[in-house]
């Protein structure tokens, strides 16, 4: 047993580091980790000098999953309704926190340095990025119990990964290790485990050096191209940028690179 808090939270070069921290339990997702993880969320958002948010694990797992019995529920609902309205209210705010990540106008990475599984790889799909030691792996356990990934398993892994690799981790009951999860695009890249530490915060790093109005504005135009057709996805390309090239950021860039090349050819 530890006394140390089930999540740590550190400053660096403009990004927020926040490690689960019982690796005792296989950082099972619980009541506390997820209320001081949701503290961390808002201070990400809410202060400026923050530029990316870096989610990572210490120990053999990255996550095991929902805390099962610290999160028990002694009147658990015994009705579909009452069921459904625990899962969208209840589970140590799950539901809630993983849309916030989503809705966050910042890049939110996160680093898989070993087993991710349940509800710690539905923390995993809220995030922007997600980067793969060699070493990890990936796999959603509820199947096992007759049941389903029930805080955004379904409905994001479908969105990133296509109906074709959800049912294999989902009807199939499949596990997925590293390269498997870069093919099915679940990963964005696998990285040697050696490296791998050094390489997800270097990646953050580089974040924290673009432009931050367009990284906010092509978040919320990704998700809603991916939700309309092609003819509205223009449009929201082209209301993004009425108002990115007002920023006075991109009209002395811009003015800097036409000046630039009219020297390369001069």
């Amino acid at each position: 047993m530890t006394d140390e808090p089930h999540l740590l939270t550190e400053e660096r070069d403009g990004i927020l580091i926040a490690t689960l921290n019982r690796p005792d339990k296989l950082n099972a997702l619980s009541a506390e980790t997820m209320s001081l993880f949701e503290a961390a969320l808002h201070r990400f958002r809410d202060t400026p000098a923050l530029k990316v948010m870096l989610v990572r694990a210490n120990g053999r797992y990255f996550s095991a999953g929902a805390d099962l019995k610290s999160g028990s529920n002694p009147n658990q609902p015994r009705t579909p309704s009452g069921i459904r309205e625990n899962h969208r209210l209840n589970l140590n705010g799950m539901h809630r926190i993983y849309d916030e990540m989503e809705h966050v106008e910042k890049p939110i990475v996160c680093a898989i340095h070993a087993t991710c599984v349940g509800g710690g790889l539905e923390l995993a799909l809220s995030c922007d990025f997600r980067l793969a030691a060699k070493s990890a792996a990936f796999s959603f356990p509820e199947g096992l119990f007759g049941v389903l990934p029930a805080s955004n398993g379904v409905s994001r892994l479908t969105r990133i990964c296509g109906p074709h690799w959800a049912r294999w981790l989902i009807m199939g009951n499949q596990k997925a290790d590293a390269d498997r999860a870069l093919i099915m695009g679940l990963v964005h890249d696998v990285i040697a485990d050696d490296e791998f530490a050094q390489a997800a915060l270097d990646f953050c790093r580089h974040l924290t050096k673009q432009n931050g109005e367009q990284m906010a504005a092509a978040k919320i135009a990704i998700e809603l191209a991916n939700e309309v057709g092609p003819g509205m996805g223009r449009h929201v390309e082209r209301m993004a940028n009425s108002a990115l090239m007002l920023n006075p950021a991109y009209l002395e860039g811009i003015e800097r690179y036409i000046k630039g090349i009219g020297e390369k050819k001069g």
